[in-house]
């Protein structure tokens, strides 16, 4: 009786161990699936956003500032007829956006405007790799300094919840043409 009472035992204790592994495991990767998700619906907005860049309310130009962590423009978000001045930015593994309305006659964007996190995990950091690229009409990289040059944006998310687990990072590319800016 002993004898099977302890071959039961090593046998649920195996049994145990098994499900415990497996739950690990695959927490792991479902984790890793919820945020290449998150992150792939942040770039979508991002892309819808950067599509339909204009003019500001204010008259100033398109894009306000653009980085390989950060991009600033102008665009009508919530199709209510004013523009919105919208900034993207990488800040150590997440990507918020913060969108300001303009106030004030003539139009202004002044304040810290509402802010949210787009994705978190996002490790372009790590990995050296740009978030955003920017070309001309002749899909020639621009710099920061010819911002006038530039009519379409290449979006790329390095997506890792865990640097020393599987299944490892994950890569998420788009692009988007300025329509209000390509015939320049």
């Amino acid at each position: 009786m002993l004898i099977t009472i302890a071959i039961i035992s090593i046998i649920m204790i195996a049994i145990v161990d098994s499900i415990i592994f497996f739950y690990r495991a695959n927490t792991s990767s479902i984790e890793q699936e919820y945020q290449v998700e998150h992150a792939r619906r942040g770039a979508e907005l991002m892309i819808r956003d950067l599509r339909e860049t204009t003019y500001a309310d204010s008259g100033a130009y398109p894009l306000a500032t653009i980085a390989t962590s950060t991009v600033t423009f102008y665009t009508d978000t919530d199709t209510d007829g004013s523009i919105e001045r919208i900034r993207y930015t990488l800040l150590g593994t997440n990507l918020y956006r913060n969108v300001t309305l303009a106030a004030g006659a003539p139009p202004a964007y002044t304040g810290g405007g509402a802010t949210s996190t787009v994705s978190r995990y996002i490790r372009n950091n790590d990995e050296a790799a740009p978030l955003f690229r920017y070309f001309d009409n002749t899909n020639t990289e621009v710099s920061s300094e010819d911002i006038a040059d530039v009519v379409s944006v290449t979006v790329n998310l390095v997506v890792d919840i865990t640097q020393q687990h599987t299944p490892g990072k994950f890569t998420l590319r788009d692009s988007a043409t300025l329509r209000n800016l390509r015939a320049q």
